[in-house]
């Protein structure tokens, strides 16, 4: 019989062969007489049955093509902990960097002065997608929202927003505040208190939530923190986008209680040339901002997928004490 030469066979036909050889050593057929069969060599069949009693039924299975989870990756688990553990606590001024907010370029400064590794923008966004923060699609609306006033808003509102911002060379971002959970795959996003629910892969090992926005051509700014949402929280977010933001921000929000704190408005009032605030109709999370991005905000956070849903990647800065 001509011999078969099985480095020109499918996984699948080398694993049928693996298959065949063991089953007729079991039977006590001699290696020889195998090898003659099935029209292989003699070292072939005796090197798989020795492999067979060294490793027993998993040589049998067809090989995953591939590489190995984790394989070649340029940040090894150790430095992705420290990395997520840093992102949470700190807010990139406090590390010497140039920016006021965490954003994908932000991370990628932080990499290269933790490890000297220096990555591409694109691959930052993996791993900041990998770690659960990136942009994500509400599957369900909120059953409260008013269409007559979406309507509204989305044709005399949000014109009239958008021409204040091109009269005061301004820039429109969409605020947003979410959380990711300990465990599971959801994060609950809030809309005037009610609770959206958003697909997310994430490994965080305790509660996170984080408050972010996006513009209108896709570029991300964001915070994480470790307790309830507070004013004082809000004050130090907005504080920071003006920041190093190079003109006047128009921030979007929804209508949760603690976007109208007294404190916040206060503040707002001695601020009125840096930031103004703009309110979504009421349960309108779904607005924002996936109607209006037209440069879409998957390119600034790569994630799979989806609506843009406002800003889903947070970084935080000091513990600030609830108010």
């Amino acid at each position: 019989m001509e011999k078969v030469d099985i480095r020109k066979l499918s996984d699948q036909e080398r694993a049928l062969l693996r298959q065949q050889v063991i089953r007729l050593r079991k039977q006590g057929v001699a290696n020889n007489e195998i090898a003659e069969r099935l029209g292989l060599s003699h070292e072939t069949t005796s090197r798989w049955w020795q492999w067979y009693q060294r490793e027993g039924d998993s040589m049998l299975a067809v090989p995953k093509r591939g590489r190995k989870h984790g394989q070649q990756r340029r940040l090894n688990r150790q430095q992705e902990i420290q990395l997520q553990k840093i992102i949470v606590e700190h807010i990139p001024e406090q590390l010497k960097l140039p920016y006021a907010l965490w954003n994908r370029q932000a991370v990628g400064q932080l990499i290269l002065q933790q490890f000297g590794i220096d990555l591409p923008v694109r691959t930052v966004a993996e791993y900041l997608a990998r770690w659960g923060y990136r942009l994500q699609k509400p599957i369900q609306k909120a059953y409260e929202q008013r269409p007559v006033e979406v309507e509204r808003w989305m044709q005399e509102s949000y014109p009239a927003i958008k021409a204040k911002a091109k009269a005061e060379k301004a820039e429109i971002y969409w605020g947003d505040e979410t959380g990711l959970p300990a465990t599971g795959k959801l994060i609950i996003g809030t809309s005037a208190g009610k609770t959206i629910k958003l697909r997310l892969n994430t490994r965080q090992q305790e509660p996170i939530r984080m408050i972010s926005a996006i513009n209108n051509k896709g570029k991300l700014r964001f915070m994480l923190y470790k307790h309830t949402m507070n004013g004082k929280l809000l004050i130090v977010f907005m504080s920071h986008m003006v920041k190093d933001a190079g003109q006047k921000v128009i921030l979007i929000l929804d209508r949760l209680k603690v976007h109208h704190y007294k404190p916040v408005k206060e503040w707002l009032l001695d601020n009125t040339d840096k930031i103004e605030i703009f309110y979504l109709p009421t349960y309108s999370l779904d607005l924002t901002p996936d109607q209006h991005v037209k440069n879409s905000g998957v390119q600034t956070v790569r994630g799979k997928g989806g609506r843009v849903v406002g800003a889903k990647a947070g970084i935080h800065q000091k513990k600030i004490s609830d108010t």
